[in-house]
């Protein structure tokens, strides 16, 4: 095999590494066949020498790929624009929504939803709308309004100015009384679970026989409020024989006498979603209605109130809902480990809240690219966290400032090393990101795993420092003899000198969920010690812990500094 083919095998093996923590061979391939289209006239021997040459560059450390890539020339990566293809889409004439109800705070799952909306529109050079389905005041709140308009912002989705379903409630009961007028609506007082049954069923109750008149009377006493809660609603005529249960007359207005966090008490009847949504979109001018495909079933009937009540059609475009394997994004399975001090709050770096990912590290284009690279599919899936990990390596990689962490430590004395100043860069491959000045004498952490290594009479070095030669260990640490600068000894280990060093937590996420059930061991503490100036970054700011991993500054509460681990 040739040495331009080894240098090729090489330099894709590098980048590779680099990339994505560990060289693949498989996808080292395709590069090199990309490149040098006729290594593939021998693949058993190009598949083995790409083999062993990802062996070897998975054992350099992050620097050390670095530094070999330098000795090459890659091509820019031109990211191609991720289209979003609509049906009987018109350029400049398309409108969409993302419309979330205000009962929650925020999760990856409404940066998917929100982000194709959005993305949509101005694929098109149309127009998005931001809107706040707001018609359940026994669950919203402005404090969600609030946390879902910042978290948009915060992944770079200008929202406008926001609307509310809420301010069209004369509008949407306009369209009920015209339902209870023409007949094709009426109040049902049945018990709750009789009428459940009934549906299940097939079978109508008596209440759908009430004259127009008796209807009109019974919806303006649940307008009024003065009939209570389960005690009867406004149903819609539609098919009880129907093999889609969602058209069994369903319920399209219900009693809720508690305050609205906009509205207040003005109105004491409110719409449930299968009859607000339709309304809603077809008077927001809505061309393209983008909703997860868990509403499929229920397509027929928005349908129905669009003829019904003789509205503009928008097009219903459903995708798959997003889902991360052990992490849920419900409220359902949420909010108890909230109630029970289980997590820290919805900002636990555990949680795929947006709060929680950006505790963590996670980078909003990240994000982005992540959640729009499954497009408008209908396919389930359940990815982990590997894929958007990868999408947030390439984003912090180039801009995180390098620092020594050392786990377990244990106290390293140098006898006769010099009193200096180290200096070493931010950044193995970008100078403008700075130097790190550290004074530095005897004494020194170092990691405990690489304190077990080493043997009386063998001689290590401190990166970027000094050698040394041990002369004896014992519980309390290690004692050395200073060993210059002038060699380079095969063990190399990262320090922090004890003068300057500071007491640190990374606080490391595992999976929240072990099936259906809460994983107490989700979230690991590594203690240890990092340098000083590591101690006084931004909130969230990442950095590179050499040979340990990414992780994203927490705080210091003056004694010890806390990160989050992001990721390898």
């Amino acid at each position: 095999m040739s040495n331009d083919l080894d240098s090729i095998i090489l330099k894709h093996a590098l980048k590779n590494a680099f990339d994505y923590g560990k060289a693949s061979p498989g996808n080292i391939a395709g590069k090199v066949i990309g490149e040098a289209p006729e290594a593939k006239a021998d693949m058993k021997s190009l598949m083995k020498k790409i083999s062993e040459t990802a062996a070897t560059v998975n054992s350099y450390s992050k620097e050390d790929l670095a530094r070999e890539m330098d000795n090459f020339k890659y091509e820019a990566k031109v990211e191609k624009e991720k289209t979003i293809s609509l049906p009987e889409a018109v350029d400049g004439k398309v409108v969409t929504r993302f419309p979330p109800e205000p009962n929650g705070f925020p999760h990856i799952g409404h940066a998917k939803a929100a982000w194709l909306d959005y993305e949509a529109a101005r694929i098109y050079n149309g127009k998005f709308i931001m809107r706040f389905d707001d018609t359940n005041p026994e669950k919203e709140k402005q404090e969600y309004v609030d946390a879902i308009l910042y978290w948009l912002k915060w992944l770079g989705i200008p929202t406008g100015e926001p609307i509310f379903a809420s301010d069209f409630m004369p509008q949407i009961i306009g369209y009920a009384d015209k339902l209870v007028e023409s007949g094709d609506a009426y109040v049902c007082q049945c018990a709750p679970e009789t009428a459940k049954q009934l549906r299940f069923d097939g079978k109508e109750c008596p209440c759908r026989q009430n004259p127009v008149g008796k209807n009109t009377e019974l919806w303006s006493q649940l307008k009024g409020g003065s009939l209570a809660r389960g005690a009867a609603s406004l149903r819609i005529k539609a098919d009880m024989q129907s093999q889609n249960t969602a058209m069994r007359d369903p319920s399209i207005f219900r009693s809720v006498t508690a305050p609205h966090y906009r509205q207040g008490g003005k109105y004491k009847a409110w719409p449930l979603y299968d009859f607000q949504a339709p309304i809603l979109d077809s008077l927001n001018g809505v061309t393209h209605a983008m909703r997860t495909k868990e509403y499929e079933l229920r397509d027929e009937l928005y349908y129905y109130i669009i003829s019904k009540l003789g509205l503009q059609r928008p097009l219903l475009v459903e995708f798959s809902r997003l889902s991360i394997k052990n992490a849920p994004i419900s409220k359902r399975a949420l909010a108890p480990l909230i109630a029970e001090n289980k997590v820290m709050g919805w900002d636990d770096p555990r949680l795929p809240t947006l709060a929680g990912l950006c505790r963590r590290g996670i980078k909003p284009g990240a994000i982005k690219s992540f959640v729009l690279s499954f497009g408008i599919s209908k396919v389930e899936s359940e990815p982990g966290w590997d894929a958007l990990l990868n999408e947030n390596r390439k984003i912090i990689e180039p801009v995180a400032r390098h620092f020594y962490f050392v786990p377990k430590p244990v106290l390293l004395v140098i006898k006769g090393a010099p009193k200096t100043r180290v200096s070493m860069p931010m950044h193995p491959r970008d100078k403008g990101l700075g130097t790190r000045e550290i004074d530095a004498h005897e004494e020194f952490y170092i990691p405990g795993e690489d304190a077990e290594k080493i043997a009386i009479g063998e001689t290590a070095r401190l990166k970027g420092h000094c050698n040394f030669r041990v002369l004896s260990k014992s519980d309390s640490g290690i004692i050395a003899e200073y060993g210059g600068f002038d060699t380079l000894p095969p063990l190399k280990i990262q320090w922090a000198a004890k003068e300057s060093a500071v007491k640190c937590d990374v606080l490391k996420p595992l999976d929240l969920f072990n099936g259906d059930a809460f994983n107490p061991a989700s979230l690991e503490t590594i203690s240890g010690f990092a340098e000083g100036q590591a101690a006084g970054l931004a909130k969230t700011e990442p950095v590179q812990f050499e040979r340990f991993g990414y992780c994203a500054f927490d705080g210091n509460d003056g004694a010890t500094a806390r990160f989050i681990f992001i990721s390898q």
